[in-house]
C-alpha cells in the first residue's frame, strides 16, 4: 500500500475531529497584529483579531505561507519514502500554491493542490484526500481525483459587513458604500477560484442569514446530498443550530458538519458571517 500523507493549509477550516480522522499536519498562514506576527490556528484566536480590529480600525495583514515553512514540514515525510499531497487555498486569493509548487519542484514526491476554493470547501479535498488514500491509491492518482472534484464544490457565504473584506483590498469602495447605505448583506460567491458577489440579502443577521440558506438550496436536482459543510465566524449559535436543522430535515442532507472558519478567513469576511458549502453531482 503506498505511503501518503496528507497536508492542508490552516485555512481549510476543519474541526479538529476531522483534522484527525484525515490524519493531517496544517501548516498554519501568518496573521499580523500591528506589529506581532501570529500563527492562524496556532495563537491567535478569532475573538481576538474581531477584537483587535475593533480597537484599532486596522485589518490584520495575513501572510502566505513560505516556501521554506513548506520544504521544513515535507522533507521528514519524502525523506522516510512518502509521497505528499497537499491542499491550497485557491491561487487567486493567496501566494500560498504558488510557494507551495516551488517547494515541491525542489523536494520531489509532493503533490499540490490548487483548490480554487477557501475555507472547509478546501477542507472538502482534505476529506476525500484522505478517503481515496485509505483505498490505497498512488498518490498521482489521487492528485487527479481532487483536481476533478474540486471543480464540484460549491462555495459561498452571507456577509452582514463588507468592511473587512473593503479594508482588505477585496472589494470596492464603491460597492461596500452602496450595500452599506441600502443594509444590503451580500452573498460571496467563489467562481473560478475568485469570490465574486452573488444575490444580496435585507435584514437581521437572522433573517439575511436563513434566506441565503433558501436561496442556495431551494430547488436544487444538481446536489450530491450525502454531507453539507455549515461554516461560521462568531454567528450566533441559535442560528447556526436553526441553519443546521434546515439543511438536515427540510433540505435531507445526510451529513451536516459544522465547523468555524479560522483567523485568516475571518479577517476577510468578518463577524457575523456564515456560509454552506457542498458537492455538486458529477
Amino acid at each position: 500500500m503506498p505511503k501518503i500523507k496528507i497536508t492542508c493549509d490552516s485555512t481549510c477550516d476543519l474541526n479538529e475531529e476531522l483534522y484527525k480522522r484525515c490524519n493531517a499536519d496544517i501548516i498554519p498562514l501568518g496573521v499580523l497584529l500591528g506589529e506581532e506576527l501570529r500563527h492562524d490556528g496556532v495563537d491567535v484566536s478569532v475573538g481576538e483579531l474581531f477584537d483587535y480590529v475593533a480597537k484599532t480600525g486596522v485589518l490584520p495583514k495575513t501572510s502566505a505561507i513560505s516556501e521554506y515553512e513548506y520544504t521544513n514540514v515535507w522533507k521528514k515525510y519524502v525523506d522516510d519514502g512518502f509521497d505528499v499531497i497537499h491542499i491550497n487555498i485557491s491561487s487567486e486569493i493567496s501566494a500560498c500554491h504558488q510557494n507551495a509548487k516551488i517547494a515541491a519542484n525542489e523536494l520531489g514526491h509532493v503533490y499540490p493542490i490548487d483548490s480554487r476554493s477557501l475555507s472547509s470547501g478546501s477542507g472538502i479535498l482534505v476529506l476525500e484526500a484522505a478517503r481515496l488514500a485509505e483505498e490505497g491509491l498512488e498518490a498521482r492518482d489521487i492528485a487527479e481525483k481532487l483536481n476533478e472534484l474540486k471543480t464540484r464544490i460549491d462555495v459561498s457565504f452571507v456577509l452582514q459587513t463588507l468592511e473587512y473584506l473593503q479594508k482588505g483590498g477585496r472589494c470596492s469602495s464603491v460597492l461596500a458604500f452602496g450595500a452599506n447605505i441600502l443594509k444590503l448583506r451580500p452573498e460571496i460567491v467563489m467562481e473560478n477560484g475568485s469570490m465574486d458577489v452573488g444575490k444580496k440579502y435585507r435584514g437581521s443577521a437572522e433573517k439575511s442569514i436563513i434566506e441565503y440558506v433558501k436561496g442556495r438550496l431551494d430547488g436544487r436536482t444538481d446536489i450530491d446530498k450525502s454531507f453539507i459543510f455549515v461554516v461560521n465566524a462568531s454567528v450566533d449559535s441559535d442560528i447556526v443550530e436553526e441553519v443546521k436543522r434546515m439543511v438536515k430535515e427540510d433540505y435531507g442532507f445526510g451529513t451536516v458538519y459544522a465547523t468555524v472558519a479560522g483567523s485568516t478567513i475571518s479577517s476577510h469576511c468578518g463577524p457575523n458571517t456564515l456560509g454552506v458549502m457542498f458537492v455538486k453531482k458529477a
